[in-house]
């Protein structure tokens, strides 16, 4: 759920120029990881939003955690990606992440690079690729602002009524201590449309260095989720 930044080819070849779906997702992990993702929110809500015009296309989702009693955090990503001429498939990439959760709030991040969005006709399968520098924000005192990059490969593959989508997100994060460490989130969708509005799938969110645990030194997870998706 925390991304699934298509690019203007992806989603043109998708959903047309403009889209815009809802999804809620049920997470299992913590039942698979009772005891480093006790804490883990069992619902999600995203919100994705995209529009093409002349310039080049926007995208945002927004990604809402809840419990029982309470709503735990909403994060949001906003992209936009300015075509460097007529018929490119090279394009400026500028975006914002960040949020607010029920302790506070996500360190905020802005990146900008380049994105070179593909097609493969044979396949129907469209793909961007992403190489961007990051800037963290500081935002409490155990955080601090730094530099960073970040590589994403995103993907779409339609096979008649069924959907294989996703994304890839390597960046340098850091440790508590402050010193470097490479993140890995990747979340594979698989979809299944059963009519034009409504799918019905699964995401798996596979990480490294990516969820906080304080239980153990464990850092590699694989989460999956039961998922719908409404599109507007």
């Amino acid at each position: 759920m925390k991304r699934l930044l298509l690019g203007a080819l992806l989603l043109m070849a998708v959903v047309g120029v403009q889209a815009q779906n809802v999804q809620l997702h049920y997470d299992l992990g913590r039942n698979i990881y009772p005891d480093e993702e006790a804490g883990r929110p069992k619902v999600t809500m995203t919100l994705e939003g995209f529009q093409l015009d002349s310039w080049g296309s926007w995208f945002y989702f927004v990604d809402v955690d809840f419990s029982r009693k309470f709503t735990e955090s909403a994060y949001t990503e906003i992209a936009r990606e300015l075509n460097l001429y007529k018929g490119s498939n090279f394009a400026a990439h500028v975006e914002y992440n960040g949020g607010l959760s029920k302790s506070g709030s996500f360190q905020q991040a802005a990146l900008v690079g380049m994105a070179y969005n593909g097609l493969n006709p044979a396949l129907s399968a469209t793909y961007s690729l992403q190489l961007m520098y990051k800037r963290y924000f500081k935002s409490y005192d155990y955080t601090s602002a730094y530099h960073s990059m970040q590589l994403t490969g995103v993907w779409n593959l339609p096979i008649k009524k069924f959907a294989f989508t996703g994304f890839i997100d390597l960046w340098r994060g850091e440790k508590t201590n402050h010193h470097g460490q490479l993140v890995l989130l990747a979340e594979p969708q698989f979809w299944y449309s059963i009519n034009k509005h409504l799918s019905v799938g699964s995401e798996c969110e596979i990480s490294s260095n990516f969820i906080y645990n304080t239980y153990n030194d464990k850092s590699f997870f694989v989460n999956p989720t039961l998922a719908l998706k409404w599109k507007f």
